[in-house]
């Protein structure tokens, strides 16, 4: 599926997930389970490394991912559809429309992915174009590609018919992984700065639209 197809099916689909945000019906403990995995096997790792680039990396990925689906949800709030929903019968638990329990905590270490294969050289170009670029580029493509396989699947929900896989890619995917990869090189207070702005404003989001019941 290259673009949602606004039959009823993907609309009623729709709605169920709207009505499943942060609901506990599905809860079961991989929602535990998950989250260790994480933790202990990923993110207490890369700190006991020291690895303070890569972890920025995946923080600002990561941020930018929230950012998205705030946005995501308040479309959903005002349109009546948001451009991606996931089903409830998919995930133990809904965050917010767009985004599962699972699917975050992909996202929450995908920047670590996304830089383990940056060449060491920040200023190697291919084909002329720096690589930091260019692999953010490749990597969007990528995640473009594995969700249109997604969005043929009961898990996730394309229902407006001009949203789908291109805008996807050049829309969100290529923006979170540039945020990744070009925090990346920074200095160290030039990433703190962004960060501390980055996740000052989704916490600030959430803290006022949860609350307001927009999203």
């Amino acid at each position: 599926m290259l673009f949602g197809d606004g039959s009823a099916l993907a609309k009623a689909a729709a709605e169920a997930a709207k009505a499943a945000v942060r609901s506990t019906d599905n809860f079961n403990w991989t929602f535990i389970a998950l989250l260790a995995v994480v933790i202990v096997g990923i993110w207490i790792p890369q700190w006991k490394k020291k690895n303070y680039n890569g972890m920025a990396a995946a923080l600002a990925l990561y941020g930018v991912h929230w950012l998205y689906e705030i946005a995501n949800a308040v479309i959903c709030h005002f349109t009546g559809y948001a451009l991606w929903h996931v089903s409830p019968e998919s995930t133990s638990f809904i965050l917010l429309v767009g985004v599962s329990w699972e699917l975050s905590l992909m996202f929450s270490v995908a920047g670590f992915m996304s830089v383990g294969l940056l060449p060491e050289d920040k200023d190697k170009k291919i084909l002329g174009v720096n690589n930091r670029i260019v692999f953010a580029v490749g990597n969007a493509l990528f995640f473009s590609v594995f969700e249109i396989f997604l969005a043929s699947t009961p898990a996730f929900i394309w229902v407006y018919k001009w949203w789908g896989a291109l805008p996807v890619f050049i829309t969100t995917y290529i923006p979170f992984f540039l945020a990744a990869n070009l925090i990346y090189d920074k200095p160290r207070k030039t990433q703190k700065k962004f960060l501390i702005g980055l996740w000052g404003t989704v916490a600030a989001l959430l803290a006022v639209l949860i609350p307001c019941g927009i999203i």
